[in-house]
C-alpha cells in the first residue's frame, strides 16, 4: 500500500485537525541534542518481554517511567512504577504544560536505538489516561516518520515526521479512532529518545 502524505500538496492538511497539534523546533537543536545525550546516560533503561501472536519477544526498543508516585501505568499486562522526576525532566515538564496548557503526572521515554527499534501499530487508550487523553510527545535526535492509520480504515493513512527538539500533542478522539507506530527502518538512524507526557488517572 502507498503511504500517503501527512500533508498534500493539493488538499492541505489532510488529518483531522482537532487531534494534532505540531511544532517543529519547540526545544532548540542544540539544546535537544544535549539532554538527548544526558538521558542516554543517565537513565536506567529496560527492555521489556511482552507476548505477540503467542510468542514473547523483547520489545525492539528501551524504556523508563517517571512520575509522580501515584502515577503507576499497566501497559500490556505490565505494570510501571515511575521513577522519581529528575530536575531536567521536571524542567521540561514545566515547559511543556506551559505550552499545552495542562498538568502532566508521569512521562513515558523510549529510547530506539537505531533503525532496528521501532513500535508497532497501537493506540494510547488504556483506562488510566482517561476518555480523551491529552498527551504530549517531544522528539529528541534522530528524525523519524510517525505513522497513523485509522482503526476501521486501514487506506486513511497518514505520516508526520517527528524532527529533533519537535513537540506534538494528540488530543480529542485520536486515540479512539486511529492507531500509531514508529516503523523500523532499513536506512541508516542515529539514536532517539521519546518522551510522552501523559495524565494517569
Amino acid at each position: 500500500m502507498e503511504q500517503l502524505s501527512f500533508f498534500d500538496d493539493n488538499e492541505g492538511l489532510r488529518f483531522p485537525e482537532n487531534l494534532l497539534e505540531f511544532t517543529p523546533g519547540f526545544i532548540p537543536g542544540k539544546e535537544a541534542v544535549a539532554l538527548l545525550e544526558h538521558l542516554i546516560s543517565s537513565t536506567r533503561w529496560k527492555q521489556y518481554e511482552v507476548e505477540m501472536y503467542g510468542k514473547k519477544v523483547l520489545t525492539p526498543r528501551l524504556t523508563a517511567w517517571f512520575g509522580d508516585a501515584n502515577s503507576a501505568y499497566k501497559l500490556s499486562d505490565k505494570s510501571f512504577d515511575p521513577h522519581p522526576w529528575t530536575n531536567e525532566l521536571l524542567d521540561l515538564k514545566l515547559r511543556v504544560e506551559a505550552f499545552a496548557h495542562e498538568h502532566f503526572n508521569s512521562v513515558l521515554l523510549n529510547y530506539y536505538r537505531d533503525g532496528n527499534d521501532s513500535v508497532a501499530w497501537y493506540a494510547d487508550n488504556e483506562k488510566e489516561l482517561g476518555p480523551r487523553p491529552l498527551i504530549a510527545s517531544v522528539s529528541l535526535g534522530q528524525a523519524r516518520k510517525f505513522d497513523f492509520r485509522h482503526k476501521e480504515d486501514h487506506k486513511r493513512k497518514y505520516s508526520l515526521t517527528l524532527t529533533n527538539g519537535s513537540l506534538l500533542i494528540m488530543k480529542g478522539d485520536l486515540q479512539h479512532h486511529w492507531e500509531h507506530r514508529i516503523a523500523k527502518s532499513t536506512a541508516p538512524m542515529r539514536e532517539r529518545i521519546n518522551l510522552t507526557f501523559r495524565i494517569v488517572n
